[in-house]
Order: C-alpha cells, then sequence, then structure tokens
C-alpha cells in the first residue's frame, strides 16, 4: 500500500482539489480517499456542531462518505472516482487517539491518499505534497513544521511573486520540484506524471 500526503498551509487553498485531481487522473491506483479535520474547543466531532461535550466518546470519530453528490470534500473524493472516501474529526491535539482506529480502517487498503499536515506526525508517507498560496498570509504551524519534508512544492501563481507570510522561508534544492497552478486548474499533467513515477517506484 502506498500513501499519498496533500498538505497545505491553511484553509482554502486547494488542498481538495489537489486530492480530488490526483483521484480523477489515476484512477488505476484504486483510492481510499482520507479527510482529517481537527476541530477547536467546544465543537463536537461526532457531528461538527458548537457543544458543550466532555464525553470521551466525542473526543473523535471516523465515518465513511457515501453520498456522491460532490456537496463535501469527502463527496467530492467519491465523485472524482475514490473507491471509498473516509472523514477523521478530532479535537484539536487529540488525533494520536483516533489513529489506531484509522489504521485499522484503512488495513488492507490498496492505496491511500489524505488530505492533512497533522497525520505526518504518526505516519512516513510514500509521497508528501503541499499546497501553497502566497495571497494567503496564515501559515498553521503543522505547515510550517513539515514543509522542509514535501517531496514536491505546488504553489499558486500570482502577479508579482510576493508572499503575505511571515518568518517562512522556503528551502532552497534544486531536486525538490516546485509546480506552478493557475485555480481552478488544481492539478497539471507534471504533477500527476510525478506522482505516477514515484508511486511506481515503489515496490
Amino acid at each position: 500500500m502506498a500513501i499519498v500526503v496533500i498538505g497545505g498551509h491553511s484553509r482554502s487553498v486547494g488542498k481538495t482539489s489537489v486530492v480530488s485531481g490526483l483521484i480523477a487522473a489515476l484512477p488505476q491506483f484504486h483510492w481510499t480517499a482520507l479527510k482529517i479535520t481537527q476541530y477547536g474547543h467546544g465543537i463536537c466531532s461526532a457531528n461538527g456542531q458548537s457543544c458543550d461535550c466532555a464525553c470521551a466518546d466525542h473526543e473523535w470519530a471516523i465515518s465513511e462518505e457515501r453520498d456522491r453528490s460532490g456537496k463535501s470534500d469527502t463527496s467530492r473524493f467519491l465523485l472524482a472516482g475514490a473507491e471509498s472516501s473516509i472523514w477523521v474529526r478530532t479535537e484539536q491535539g487529540r488525533l494520536a487517539e483516533a489513529m489506531p482506529s484509522l489504521e485499522t480502517r484503512i488495513a488492507g487498503r490498496q492505496n491511500v491518499i489524505c488530505e492533512s499536515n497533522s497525520v505526518l506526525r504518526f505516519i512516513r508517507p510514500d509521497l508528501y505534497l503541499t499546497v501553497l498560496d502566497p495571497e494567503t498570509r496564515d501559515f498553521k504551524a503543522s505547515a510550517r513544521e513539515f514543509l522542509d519534508f514535501a517531496d514536491a512544492l505546488i504553489v499558486q501563481e500570482t502577479a508579482n511573486q510576493a508572499t503575505k507570510w511571515t518568518n517562512v522561508c522556503l528551502r532552497a534544492d534544486t531536486a525538490r520540484p516546485v509546480f506552478r497552478i493557475r485555480p481552478p486548474r488544481y492539478v497539471t499533467p507534471e504533477i500527476v506524471e510525478f506522482v505516477r513515477s514515484r508511486l511506481g517506484s515503489i515496490d
């Protein structure tokens, strides 16, 4: 089983679009898609709604998507062609508690593609790509933590290539590809070929 992780430095930078695009472009990998969401205090992991619960069974939840309408991120994965789509929801900082159950869920699956940064604390993927938008100022701590471990960068093109980030330095490494994208096209033939060639080399 190969594991691909797609991260990004903030919300709404195109992570879901990259995952969906790769699923659609590489159906031969028979993907199981994962989305990991960590909620702040006062949000219930069972349903993503505001609550005051503190029960152990509300610290995390895992569900399998059935809807193929494309109205949610996990539904978009199914619509793109994923064989299954799983949504993991936890309280902030409690992903570790959900990992044993998640690992059981994906055991025996052919290939996994996961939208997350934080999962990198618990697994070593075969490929990690991170999506960056220079126009989005926010830069998550988890994205900053793992930025140098990315096998390739997917960077949205801007008019002047200046970034709004502060205290973020992209490692200069000619061996690490940087793929430029122009939304709404988030996955280019070059990105598809990079993923295909990297996964094709896995025994």
